[in-house]
């Protein structure tokens, strides 16, 4: 009864707007069954090599970044509002069209387009948080928007599994649905909404920066840093997936059952584990147990490829990334100003872009060219590393290491 009470106090005080985002999230999501199934789209349907999906793969990841930079600098210019409502209806036709580019040039320009449009989404969506949340449940609403995009994530999959073995193309119409009824549902709620959650200059404190993210050092290298874990963690949306098809020799059906089980952790874990986290361990503590969590599950690839493994890995890396991504947002807002979070939060956006434009380049070439096991092993050697660069960067960046965001 206690764990159960502690369990349901975790989703309690939360603002309606805080859940209302989470739900215009879970829409948005549920329809997110396109990336993790591109790679076997392109090799399975279009008959691309391995090397060339990964090439256009990077190119979805190269117009993260440059919608997370156009996503920041717009939001602190026109409001988060206007951004994420013009990111969700503009996807809607760029993910009609995608079936009519069959090229590896085409299909690399359309996705560039389209990552650029949604991925503007992302720093406006973290900064409507900031505004609608209250200060002291900041992670846990950040947790809670994660856990709508888990949620839909373990309903995506599945239904892409499905959707798949019938017809690609009914990938891409669904998401573009998907993606319209959020906008939908967004528009209408926060239309004439006021912030809940304003700050003042006696809030400011010394931790805030007013200046630009990228003049700001230390907030470059933390970002750094969490590039460096996306490169290794986002394989778990392109790699890790031909991984399944091609070595585990799994299904479709099966990678994307086995894709909603993560999203399924996730949700029914991640609250509870993120109030934990908050209660008991100093920042430094969480980011690093979180990381070092990460590198072991991709390590446990290297020795088996049963589905018992399998599962039991999804497992471990569904805990490491509930005690790192939720943070890592909090600690962004911890540091930026009044003024410039959607910069700050467009930066920290773009770190998880690169990784996009990186991860699937290099995770292919590595597993074509040396094999799976020395992508994991080398893998969770980097995760190791970023886990004890996290403990040190942390404390130093925000002034001093909090339990409690």
């Amino acid at each position: 009864m206690k764990l159960l009470k502690f369990y349901t106090d975790s989703f309690r005080g939360l603002s309606p707007e805080s859940w209302m985002l989470a739900l215009v999230m879970l829409i948005n999501r549920s329809g997110s069954m396109v990336l993790p199934f591109l790679g076997v789209y392109m090799t399975d349907q279009l008959h691309f090599s391995i090397q060339s999906a990964g090439l256009v793969l990077s190119l979805f990841g190269t117009g993260s970044v440059v919608g997370s930079w156009l996503g920041g600098m717009a939001t602190d210019r026109f409001g988060e509002f206007r951004v994420q409502a013009f990111s969700l209806l503009l996807s809607v036709p760029l993910f009609c069209i995608i079936p009519l580019f069959r090229t590896e040039i085409g299909l690399a320009a359309i996705m560039f387009v389209l990552s650029s449009v949604s991925e503007a989404f992302r720093p406006a969506n973290s900064v409507a948080i900031t505004r609608y949340a209250k200060k002291e449940n900041l992670t846990r609403v950040f947790s809670l928007n994660r856990m709508a995009v888990n949620l839909g994530f373990s309903i995506g999959p599945a239904m892409g599994g499905i959707l798949s073995a019938f017809s690609y193309d009914l990938l891409f119409y669904t998401n573009a649905a998907a993606a319209l009824l959020a906008a939908v549902t967004y528009i209408a709620f926060f239309r004439k909404r006021t912030y809940r959650n304003t700050e003042t200059k006696q809030e400011n404190t010394r931790k805030t920066v007013q200046q630009s993210p990228y003049k700001d050092v230390k907030f470059i290298i933390f970002c750094v840093a969490c590039m460096i874990f996306s490169v290794c963690f986002f394989q778990f949306l392109n790699t890790l997936t031909i991984f399944y098809k091609e070595v585990a020799e799994l299904s479709q059906k099966q990678i994307g059952f086995l894709l909603g089980y993560s999203g399924f952790i996730i949700v029914l874990m991640e609250m509870l584990l993120v109030q934990m986290a908050e209660r008991n361990f100093p920042l430094k503590v969480t980011m690093f147990l979180g990381t070092l969590l990460c590198g072991i599950s991709f390590a446990l690839l290297r020795f088996d490829h049963s589905l018992a493994v399998l599962i039991i890995s999804m497992t471990v890396l569904c805990i490491g990334e509930i005690w790192t991504l939720p943070f890592m947002a909090t600690i962004t807002a911890m540091r930026s100003g009044i003024h410039n979070k959607g910069a700050y939060m467009g930066l920290l956006g773009i770190a998880f872009s690169i990784s996009f434009m990186i991860t699937p380049f290099v995770g292919t070439s590595v597993a074509e060219k040396l094999g799976f096991n020395v992508l994991w092993i080398s893998t969770a050697l980097i995760f190791t590393l970023v886990a004890i660069a996290f403990y040190f960067i942390v404390p130093w960046m925000i002034g001093k290491d909090e339990k409690k965001n």
